[in-house]
């Protein structure tokens, strides 16, 4: 039986410190549990680790890792989603190695990232399961490392050895990036950090004053899955439930169902799985769900959309759903992943801002009820670190409502990228022009990439910087002419579509590539119609007249490892004219 709630956690500086304490403090205790769904329609199989099973495992293959690898070394997960994720990434740790998250080759679409990151990475060992173990070898061959699979190593591997304690200052793991703006790169993030942001997100959400649930399918390979559902979970000693994201897309309601079942329970997902939960979760599996436990949903898209969030709460609040639950937040791999957020409990502040404004780098309130209004939500207050608002080009300090480069700095923020050391200097090296601006110094902050803002105390998050389309001496956010665009006609498939700026006679203008839905061929459109029909909305909207509108099938639009539509690779794409057959303008 588990105890009501965990004794208070002591301050350690690594994970695998963490994990030891726990299996001696609380050996019954259940950490882990992955809820597996062998069959389409299966209620779910629960594969439970307690802290003792845990510490034996963990130790059990950091012993057989370091029979491989120099400490030091890499050591590249190409686990499935499960409990042998979580052993793996914890046991190499532990074996003193460099952890680097990634996936099994047999995830669609991602094989060329997957060998560009091995490449880049060069791992000693490779980890996975018996299951994937086949496709693993097959996938790494010619490539000189060792495979291991976890599951297949014996408990008695761990002997009577007992792990060195990494030095916290040390690289735990390299965080490769998405690479929705750039080629992947992979952050690094030593011990401290990793144990640094966790405190920080347990504190956010309100978890070091409670005893919460971890509930999460975000996949571990993800740099918010492996905090929330990882090493959140280990610094305060609390239950982490796991499922798989491909039980969540086939069937969403398997989530919401985990939500009801485990008390307090803590979330996080985009913005597309709330919007997929209000419209494909029926009344019939609504009826058996009672979501008045749940503690915080965390949103943590780039930038949050105050309609998704009333969206999900009006089909679920008769299931006892508290508005006051829903948590917009902002990070990024590059700060190992938390860094704003709002607290649960508080109504989500919304700000309706002034199109004309936004354009000019201006945040400056508009009625709500204007139709030409930008709607973004709060993102709260920082977690334990610093965040400035900069002008990009001048390195000024930017007052509240001016809109520039977020700027972070805090125990939570990585060393610097893998082998990249001019990259490194130039993101998180970055210096304030006056260094009056920082009484703490000027130097050292991270220049996240993203454009925001503070007002009323509270970050929000407009885009990305390289993302802007600048038409005319205009700004335009490609994910407001995206809202806009699928919003224009039935046949354009929500969050799979990308605006982006191309080059023109007179200079830059803005292109966007939609895919149809599902439920019709290209055929069965009127293209012209709703080329025309997204044409007119982003005109009347934005004030932007799109160079080009271009119609492909679904699946057409790339997206990265972590689910977003990467803008990038479509525009390359397009300026390469890989859209120009079986398309349609």
């Amino acid at each position: 039986m588990d105890t009501p709630r965990p004794p208070l956690a002591p301050v350690y500086r690594t994970l695998p410190e963490y994990v030891r304490h726990w299996a001696e403090a609380t050996p019954g205790r259940r950490a882990f549990t992955f809820v597996d769904h062998p069959a389409p329609h299966a209620r779910g199989v629960h594969r439970v680790l307690t802290w003792r099973r845990l510490d034996l495992r963990v130790r059990a293959l950091a012993a057989r890792l370091a029979e491989e690898a120099e400490p030091g070394a890499r050591v590249a997960l190409l686990c499935p989603q499960g409990t042998e994720y979580v052993t793996a990434f914890l046991a190499t740790l532990t074996a003193g190695l460099v952890a680097v998250p990634l996936y099994p080759p047999g995830l669609p679409g991602h094989g060329d990232r997957l060998s560009a990151v091995l490449a880049d990475a060069r791992p000693t060992a490779v980890v996975t399961t018996s299951g994937a173990l086949e496709e693993v070898r097959e996938f790494c061959a010619g490539a000189g490392v060792t495979v291991v699979a976890a599951d297949q190593v014996p408990d008695t591997a761990a002997g009577d050895r007992r792990p060195v304690t990494p030095d916290d200052s040390a690289v735990a793991y390299l965080q490769y990036t998405s690479g929705s703006t750039r080629t992947p790169a992979g952050v690094e993030i030593s011990h401290a950090n990793v144990v640094a942001n966790a405190r920080q997100a347990l504190t956010a959400y309100g978890a070091d004053e409670q005893p919460v649930t971890c509930v999460g399918w975000l996949p571990l390979y993800h740099d918010m899955g492996l905090v929330l559902s990882v090493a959140a979970p280990v610094v305060r000693g609390l239950l982490s439930v796991l499922m798989d994201p491909v039980a969540f897309l086939h069937e969403p309601v398997r989530w919401l169902r985990l939500l009801a079942a485990h008390p307090r329970a803590v979330s996080a997902a985009p913005n597309f799985a709330y919007d997929y939960c209000a419209s494909a979760v029926t009344d019939g599996q609504k009826a058996g769900l009672r979501l008045d436990g749940v503690a915080a949903l965390i949103n943590g898209s780039e930038p949050v959309r105050p309609g998704t969030a009333d969206a999900f709460h009006a089909a679920f609040a008769s299931r006892g759903l508290a508005p006051e639950t829903h948590c917009p937040s902002y990070g990024l791999a590059e700060a190992t992943v938390f860094v704003s957020a709002a607290r649960p409990g508080k109504p989500m502040r919304r700000f309706a801002l002034d199109r004309e404004a936004l354009a000019t780098g201006k945040a400056l309130p508009a009625r709500p009820d204007d139709p030409t209004a930008v709607l973004l939500a709060g993102c709260g207050t920082p977690a334990g670190q610093r965040v400035r608002i900069a002008d990009p080009v001048s390195r000024t300090a930017l007052a509240e409502g001016e809109i520039g480069e977020i700027w972070v700095r805090g125990p939570n923020v990585g060393r610097g990228y893998w082998n990249q050391d001019r990259l490194t200097r130039s993101v998180f090296g970055a210096a304030f022009a006056d260094t009056a601006a920082d009484a703490h110094g000027s130097h050292g902050w991270l220049r996240t990439g993203d454009l925001g803002t503070v007002l009323d105390g509270q970050l929000v998050v407009t885009g990305r910087l390289k993302d802007l389309i600048v038409v005319d001496g205009r700004n335009h956010y490609p994910q407001d002419l995206e809202a806009t665009a699928q919003e224009a006609h039935p046949a354009v498939r929500r969050d799979r579509l990308a605006a982006f700026a191309v080059p023109g006679p007179g200079g830059e203008r803005a292109a966007v590539v939609v895919e149809h839905v599902r439920t019709t061929s290209l055929t069965g459109i009127d293209v012209p119609a709703l080329v025309r029909a997204v044409r007119a909305a982003v005109s009347a909207r934005h004030g932007l007249r799109l160079a080009d509108v271009v119609l492909v099938p679904p699946g057409t639009v790339p997206r990265t490892s972590s689910g977003k539509v990467s803008r990038a690779l479509t525009r390359e794409r397009y300026l390469a004219g890989a859209y120009a057959a079986g398309t349609a303008r």
